[in-house]
């Protein structure tokens, strides 16, 4: 990628993986010449030569693409088609966007408070933009170029949603054939703000053979109270970027470009999106019209237009919602969002979906799988019924990488015959797999797909456990090999249970102490059922006590299972003999009473560890009374302490004068 930078832009060249220290451009140090774009141009920004995404990557760049290296030079160059390529990763426009929403996210430790998503105009024809503004930290000139570059990223830490340095390109050009970015970032105690264009438009009319950034930073002035350009290159290398931003932009005048930074503040990043890509139909992929607080995938499939009012004629879970909405995709596309941060979606905030309180008898599994020789990892999966169970089609598993959603509802039950995993639906975090670089997927390497082996195991596990929960025929494993009739059932057994017998699943949530219903494991990793807790629970720790406390009714669970199995068998071996149909009648009463007086002791043991919780619940809840009225009276006295201060302040101030 090359930025503009010699006297004019005939004389640009620029190395597309060397970066210069002083807010200087890459430099190309070979190729042919490069056009400078003259003032006499038409004042509207040309449109692409295609206007349809998937077709506009078809262009001849004429006699510029054939030029040799300059002195035989091996300096690689960056071709304008390379954008639309790279762009391609992205099937989905709401994925592009959803790359835009991350650095933003990834600004909130930069002091961020805000993302907004909006429409807006451009001021030369009128035609319709994509605005994305956040109140972050801002770029720097060196940062903002390493964004308009191919694989710099200075996102290290393991919080951070980005690390490509890829997205940025990727996801505008995917949205659009045009994107000029404004921030303002706080340096040393000096502002600097920078304005740069990607154009794909300006590339193909102008016949480029590589990819030219042109570029502008300016420098608050504390004694003229003004910004002033900078000119470390010289006055004629900032005029000639500042010619193509204006003769390419959607801003003609450099006075309405620097006019776009009144909104920023002090700190802050600005994007826009023009010249939208239109879909095979010939209309603006984007809509903004359907909902005047949202932006919608057009041609929505799953709505028939009847004049001007929209007829549903699908399902409106957020299941289905979410790929044409994206106010409902925005909602769900963060597990964790602090409560300072808000996203605004066209004048209205966005209000955050945990997906995870849709879910009833709602239960939460510790998987441990090994990542690599002794090390181990840890994911605590939320599972349950949707609560419109059994009456929406939906399964599914929404995963998250580093609190950002990659994979909503993907099913790993593919055979849903006979209503197998219907309703049922996951939410978890995994750290330890890798996604790909458009974040719509993971990569397919075997600890994924051992992941997906066990997430379906415990879809089936759940289901076979809970599916008469929510109105369907239990689910009873097949009778074992056939015993011979003759010989009589003289075996114990323990009591018949068709449904485990459960708790509210959300009740109570103790400091970080999670209650336990069972341990399974599976595929040499450490699972552990957790149960009876709020799904808000998920990620917490979890506390050995309360494993061990209810270990004990998972060894009754699966010797009541086994219980009904033994009984099935016993039924078909002896269906033609009359003195074993004696035998079974026989043992039918006493196990019968074992069924009641078991059912009666697990209740018992149940109530009283409900009550246990119970108590912990109000003793949290008067601690935490407590801690209010502390708090209370320390921002009391902290008020009293200020007061003072000033006043002492003040006093001094006066004698000072004095």
């Amino acid at each position: 990628m090359h930025f503009a930078r010699n006297k004019s832009l005939d004389n640009i060249s620029s190395n597309a993986f060397s970066t210069s220290r002083s807010n200087s451009s890459v430099l190309d140090q070979g190729g042919s010449p490069v056009e400078e774009s003259s003032p006499s141009q038409p004042s509207l920004c040309p449109a692409p030569i295609c206007r349809q995404f998937w077709k506009a990557g078809n262009y001849d760049t004429g006699q510029g693409s054939k030029a040799p290296l300059q002195n035989g030079k091996n300096h690689l160059r960056v071709h304008p088609m390379f954008l639309h390529s790279n762009a391609t990763s992205h099937k989905w426009a709401f994925g592009a966007i959803a790359e835009l929403l991350d650095n933003a996210v990834d600004e909130i430790q930069n002091g961020a408070t805000f993302v907004a998503i909006d429409k807006t105009s451009i001021p030369r024809d009128g035609s319709p933009a994509l605005l994305i503004q956040d109140d972050g930290g801002g770029m720097s000139p060196e940062a903002i170029r390493h964004c308009m570059s191919f694989g710099f990223s200075d996102k290290k830490m393991k919080s951070a949603i980005g690390q490509y340095g890829n997205g940025f390109k990727t996801s505008s050009m995917r949205l659009g054939a045009d994107v000029i970015a404004f921030t303002r970032h706080l340096t040393k105690r000096t502002l600097i703000q920078s304005v740069g264009l990607l154009s794909y438009t300006f590339l193909t009319q102008t016949g480029h053979d590589r990819i030219v950034v042109p570029m502008v930073d300016y420098e608050f002035n504390a004694s003229t109270r003004n910004f002033g350009p900078m000119l470390p290159h010289g006055k004629e290398h900032f005029s000639s970027n500042l010619s193509v931003l204006l003769n390419w932009s959607p801003y003609s005048t450099e006075e309405m470009l620097l006019n776009q930074f009144d909104d920023i503040g002090q700190h802050g990043t600005k994007i826009v999106i023009y010249n939208l890509w239109l879909n095979d139909e010939g209309d603006m992929e984007l809509d903004f019209d359907f909902d005047a607080e949202d932006i919608r995938i057009n041609a929505d499939p799953k709505l028939i237009r009847t004049g001007h009012h929209p007829k549903p004629v699908f399902d409106k879970h957020i299941a289905n919602l979410y790929h044409y909405s994206l106010r409902v995709y925005s909602s769900i596309l963060y597990l964790r969002l602090p409560q300072s941060f808000k996203i605004i979606l066209r004048g209205r905030v966005v209000e955050h979906h945990n997906i995870a309180n849709d879910l009833k008898f709602p239960e939460f599994i510790l998987y441990k799988p090994q990542v690599g020789g002794s090390m181990e990892a840890a994911v605590i999966t939320t599972i349950g019924f949707l609560q419109d169970a059994p009456h929406v089609n939906i399964h599914g598993f929404n995963i998250y990488h580093r609190n950002r959603l990659i994979l909503p509802f993907w099913r790993v039950v593919k055979d849903t015959t006979n209503s197998n995993a219907r309703g049922v639906v996951g939410v978890l975090e995994a750290n330890f797999v890798e996604p790909t670089h458009n974040k719509q997927d993971f990569e397919k390497t075997p600890l994924f797909q051992k992941l997906e082996a066990r997430l379906k195991e415990m879809t089936m596990e759940y289901w076979h456990f809970h599916c008469g929960l929510v109105g369907y025929q239990q689910v009873k494993k097949p009778p074992p090999a056939s015993v011979p009739s003759q010989k009589p059932v003289t075996s114990t057994f323990h009591s018949c249970v068709d449904q485990p017998v459960l708790l509210n699943h959300r009740s109570l949530v103790i400091d970080n102490q999670i209650p336990v219903s069972s341990a399974v494991g599976s595929f040499g990793d450490n699972v552990a059922t957790l149960t009876d807790v709020s799904a808000r629970s998920l990620g917490q720790s979890i506390d050995s006590h309360h494993i061990r406390s209810l270990h004990g009714l998972n060894i009754k669970r699966k010797e009541q299972n086994s219980a009904v199995e033994l009984e099935h068998a016993k039924r078909h071996t002896g269906s033609g003999s009359r003195a074993t149909d004696t035998q079974h009648n026989g043992v039918k009463q006493p196990a019968k009473n074992i069924e009641i007086q078991l059912h009666d002791e697990e209740t018992r043991s149940l109530e009283k560890e409900n009550e246990k919780l119970r108590s912990q619940l109000l003793e949290l809840e008067r601690r935490e009374e407590d801690l209010n009225l502390k708090v209370q009276e320390v921002r009391s006295e902290l008020g009293d302490a200020q007061r003072e201060y000033a006043r002492l302040l003040a006093e001094s101030e006066s004698m000072d004068i004095v």
